[in-house]
């Protein structure tokens, strides 16, 4: 009976443990509770993924990030407040220190008010750019829904997001059309290289205030892919930012309507809701996590390398090595081999103050969560102290950085080869011979040589 009651607990605890890598407390900043309802189906999908969801009103007096000096919770999620921002306990500062600790975010905005200037100022400090009123939404008269816009065109129409770049994973990808109704756009700095779009407003779209004269409209703010609808920041610590301009996006509403693009004929389903999910399981560590397993480095070794010292403290000049990584990657409930995008390439540097040898990993074998990527060099001809480093960081991915320190010494003098091995020395060789066999020829030859004999003298007399 015992066992049994083990077995139910242990399943109930998979069940509701949650499917993100740095944990399941979730706090969503929810100001006015009647609005509450109208997201339920986004709420369900986040608790079906394990997460334990927590509401407060940003008003809340008992509303904080931190416990202890520690964060409270694993990520938040911000939805527009319809007051001057989200309070003392949410403010940029405290937000950003949330990130140093490794916390995430994700913030919504919505067209139908104003931004607060509390939500700009911490958009700013991340090099995100609303337009100066803070109440522009994103129209086109050629990318809108034809059924629940049919005169104002506010209602945007977007495809889903496949790979953005060559170098990137896709974690948006799909083929449906994403509604963005009263999207509030965004534009990207260029001092923050950590910022990447992942939804562009398409080139007929733009940007103006809809609460002023409509003769105005003329003088937009931004236009066409100048203006962003969705981005996102991973932090140097791997901390996750994404801004969704639209947060009606996420409502029941708009998980399953019905949507009609002009000029064709079909009506079809939006993918607001696979969106949505891609979207919270990025920013929420599901997707994109890379971890390091082990790490080997050593003397290169044909047949069995059982006998071979792994990772030694000391290599020679001129050794023949071989460095190897394992990888996993977390995709929603596991790891998973990494496997690197075309076009990218997983690198090793063996740098002392600088970079002496810089090369592709290859991939060399897999285990049953990662894959192992080696490379095989030739330690160069000078001795110090190196590293190897492997320093990976790529947009949607979280980052690597290892780093293991190595001595290389000269060769030992019981080391280099004899000189009668070294046939180009054979010349000199020979000539040393040839001095000292002359020398000692010469030698032989003034001790064993006779003096010669002088003439006899005679003494004169008189």
């Amino acid at each position: 009976m015992r066992w049994s009651l083990s077995l139910l607990l242990f399943g109930f605890l998979a069940v509701v443990h949650a499917l993100s890598s740095s944990g399941n407390r979730l706090l969503v900043v929810l100001e006015d509770a009647a609005e509450k309802d109208s997201f339920s189906k986004f709420w369900s999908d986040l608790e079906a993924r394990g997460y334990d969801l927590v509401f407060e009103s940003p008003k809340s007096d008992k509303l904080s990030l931190f416990e202890h000096g520690e964060k409270a919770y694993d990520h938040v999620l911000l939805l527009p407040p319809r007051s001057k921002g989200f309070g003392p306990s949410l403010s940029p500062k405290n937000i950003i220190e949330f990130m140093n600790k490794d916390g995430n975010v994700l913030l919504a905005l919505s067209g139908k008010s104003t931004t607060p200037s509390a939500v700009s100022s911490l958009l700013l400090e991340l090099d995100f750019h609303l337009s100066s009123d803070r109440s522009s939404i994103v129209v086109d008269h050629f990318n809108y829904d034809t059924l629940s816009a049919t005169e104002k065109h506010d209602v945007l129409l977007l495809q889903q997001p496949g790979q953005l770049r060559q170098d990137t994973k896709s974690f948006f990808g799909g083929s449906g059309v994403l509604a963005f109704p009263r999207a509030s756009p965004h534009t990207l700095g260029g001092s923050n290289p950590l910022l990447t779009p992942i939804l562009r407003a398409p080139t007929t779209a733009y940007s103006y205030n809809p609460k002023e004269d409509a003769a105005s409209v003329e003088d937009v703010v931004a236009t066409g892919s100048q203006l962003a609808v969705v981005s996102a920041m991973q932090a140097r610590n791997s901390a996750r930012f994404t801004l969704l301009g639209s947060v009606e996006s996420l409502q029941d509403a708009w998980f399953d309507a019905t949507i009609k693009a002009p000029g064709d004929g079909k009506e079809t389903e939006t993918a607001n809701r696979e969106f949505a999910k891609q979207l919270t399981a990025w920013t929420f560590k599901e997707t994109g996590v890379l971890k390091v397993g082990k790490i080997e480095h050593h003397l290169a070794q044909d047949g069995d390398l059982a006998s071979v010292e792994l990772n030694p403290k000391i290599y020679r000049i001129k050794n023949e090595t071989v460095f190897s990584i394992e990888v996993s990657e977390y995709n929603y409930d596991q790891y998973v081999p990494f496997e690197v995008p075309e076009n990218d390439a997983l690198q090793l540097e063996f740098t002392m103050l600088s970079p002496f040898h810089r090369l592709d990993l290859q991939p060399s074998g897999k285990t049953e969560n990662s894959t192992i990527y080696s490379a095989k060099f030739t330690v160069p001809d000078q001795h110090g102290i190196f590293s190897f480093r492997v320093n990976y960081k790529r947009p949607f991915l979280t980052n690597i950085e290892e780093k293991h320190e190595v001595t290389v010494r000269h060769y030992a003098h019981n080391e280099y080869p004899r000189s009668w091995k070294i046939t180009g020395g054979w010349v000199w060789i020979a000539g040393l011979w040839s001095v000292v066999g002359g020398f000692l020829a010469f030698v032989v030859v003034w001790l064993y040589s006779a003096p010669t004999s002088a003439a006899p003298t005679t003494k004169k007399t008189q």
